[in-house]
C-alpha cells in the first residue's frame, strides 16, 4: 500500500500533472471571461445590428403550440428545438477559438529565435586528400602536403 501511494504521489507531483491542473483552472476563468464577452458585450451589439434579436430565444416549439418565450416552454416542459442556444454556443467556440489562435500564435513568436549567424568553421578539407582538418593547418597531417592556401 505504501508503493501504491508513494508512485501515486510521484504521479500527481509530475510537472505535466500540475501544469494540467493550472491548465484547466484557467481554462475554467477562462470560459467565464469569454462567456461574459459574448453574452454581455458582442451578443447585445449583434442583437442591435439583427433588429433587436435575442438569439438565445430563438426557439420553434416542437408540440405546435405558440409560447410567450423560450423560459416559458422550458416551464411546462413542451419539447423545443432551441435553435438560438446553438447560434450563440457557436458565437462563444468561434471567439474562443480564435482567442486560443491568438494567443498560440503569441507564444510561437516568443519561443522563435532570431536567425543567428552561421558559427566561423573550425575545420576545413585537405585539397589532395580531401581528410577534414583543422582550420589553422598548413600541413594535412593524413597525407603530409603542405597546405599553401589558408581556409
Amino acid at each position: 500500500m505504501k508503493k501504491f501511494l508513494g508512485e501515486f504521489k510521484t504521479f500527481i507531483m509530475r510537472g505535466n500533472v500540475l501544469d494540467m491542473a493550472v491548465g484547466v483552472v484557467v481554462g475554467g476563468a477562462f470560459t467565464a471571461i469569454v462567456n461574459s464577452v459574448v453574452n454581455d458585450l458582442l451578443m447585445p451589439l449583434l442583437s442591435l445590428l439583427t433588429g433587436r434579436i435575442n438569439f438565445a430565444d430563438l426557439y420553434i416549439a416542437l408540440d405546435g403550440k405558440t409560447y410567450e418565450s423560450l423560459s416559458a416552454a422550458k416551464e411546462v416542459s413542451a419539447p423545443v428545438f432551441a435553435y438560438g442556444s446553438f447560434i450563440q454556443a457557436l458565437i462563444q467556440f468561434l471567439i474562443i477559438a480564435f482567442a486560443v489562435f491568438v494567443l498560440i500564435k503569441g507564444i510561437n513568436a516568443l519561443h522563435t529565435k532570431k536567425d543567428e549567424p552561421a558559427p566561423e568553421p573550425t575545420t576545413k578539407k585537405c585539397p589532395y586528400c580531401m581528410t577534414e582538418i583543422d582550420i589553422k593547418a598548413t600541413r594535412c597531417p593524413h597525407c603530409t602536403s603542405e597546405l599553401t592556401e589558408a581556409k
